[in-house]
């Protein structure tokens, strides 16, 4: 009865195929919308928009990107947290070069560099796939993690050999560095995440998409209907690896304001492939649900025993979380292997029968 397509007639093709054609969906965008741009800045403290929010968008754009190539393309990969470190030292180098220039300018050109990267190791996903491939993702991630430690051109000779994020101002407001406050820096951050998202899910729907989820499904039948695997493979690898490379530029810039190369481990890549294996394949909603699963709610069940009055050790809390979140993990993959944006969507379906039952 609340969300039903019933009565709503399209008079066009325009209509058919926007990108929202449900009014109960474009409802629900724009409560989204002014929850994040309107609610959460004139309520939320420094404290929530710094650990909870800021984070929260970034690991979701990060998400996005690795769902690009693994849930829409099917190509696994385990270098996400090296593209993402690719894309933080790229800005670091970006803004030491050229000083006086805008830095959001600076992180989203930095993904440039992370796409070729990527699209350079995406080479041979032409003759491997499967595990294979994410042996080859896993090199990957190990040669730049070197990358990072041992070249030290990449962090200016640094003795600590961390990257530093610098004082910047855009339009007279600092944007980053020590001085930028966290409003600033979330409204950085949203904006970028929530423009990415929407470019995507314009390109999903159309060809470029289109190709994507034809090699995944069966590459040889793709090939013979005219897609051209090694254009299309490496396209995947370059656009997911921009994504990742912005998301770990903003990663440094406006949240952590300085990394070391540890920040970038194999550990990374795997919290990120757990966010989309959980948010859903194939889904950029999923990668929103998924971030906020691993993210958030340790962050809450963190401060619960706090709340309730328990005093309990911060490493017990830190283990219990751990225990928690993994066998949460673990249910939600067997009642639902397809993630929580396939627990959405029968959620809608049940919603378009209501109260009947089919």
């Amino acid at each position: 009865m609340f969300y039903r397509e019933a009565g709503q007639f399209k008079t066009s093709y325009k209509a058919d195929q926007a990108l929202m054609p449900i009014l109960q969906d474009r409802i629900g965008l724009s409560v989204i919308l002014v929850v994040a741009f309107v609610i959460i800045p004139a309520f939320a403290n420094d404290f929530f928009l710094t650990s909870i929010m800021i984070p929260f968008l970034v690991f979701s754009l990060a998400a996005i990107g690795l769902n690009i190539l693994t849930g829409y393309c099917g190509q696994l990969s385990l270098g996400t947290g090296a593209f993402m470190g690719v894309g933080a030292y790229a800005a670091y180098k970006l803004t030491t070069i050229f000083p006086d220039a805008n830095v959001i300018l600076m992180v989203l050109l930095s993904g440039v560099f992370s796409a070729a990267i990527g699209a350079i190791f995406g080479l041979p996903s032409l003759r491997i796939k499967g595990l294979y491939l994410a042996v080859t993702t896993l090199a990957a991630q190990f040669f730049l993690e070197w990358c990072f430690i041992r070249i030290g051109w990449l962090y200016n000779y640094n003795a600590s050999g961390a990257i530093e994020v610098p004082h910047r101002e855009v339009f007279g407001i600092v944007a980053s560095g020590a001085e930028a406050t966290p409003i600033v820096r979330y409204f950085i951050v949203l904006c970028i995440t929530a423009g990415i998202a929407f470019l995507m899910a314009n390109v999903l729907r159309g060809r470029i998409g289109r190709s994507w989820m034809m090699i995944r499904d069966m590459d040889i039948a793709a090939e013979l209907m005219g897609i051209r695997p090694l254009q299309t493979k490496l396209m995947a690898f370059a656009v997911s690896s921009y994504i990742c490379g912005v998301a770990g530029a903003m990663m440094v810039f406006f949240w952590l304001n300085a990394a070391e190369p540890s920040s970038y481990s194999i550990s990374l890549s795997f919290q990120v492939l757990f966010m989309v294996i959980l948010g859903g394949l194939g889904s950029l909603s999923g990668a929103f649900m998924g971030a906020a699963f691993i993210w958030i709610l340790p962050v809450f069940l963190k401060f619960i025993p706090g709340t309730l009055g328990i005093q309990i050790a911060a490493e017990t809390v830190e283990h219990v979380t751990f225990m928690i979140v993994g066998a949460l993990i673990i249910f939600f993959l067997i009642v639902e292997p397809h993630g929580f944006a396939r627990l959405w969507q029968i959620a809608k379906q049940k919603l378009r029968v209501w109260p009947f039952p089919y």
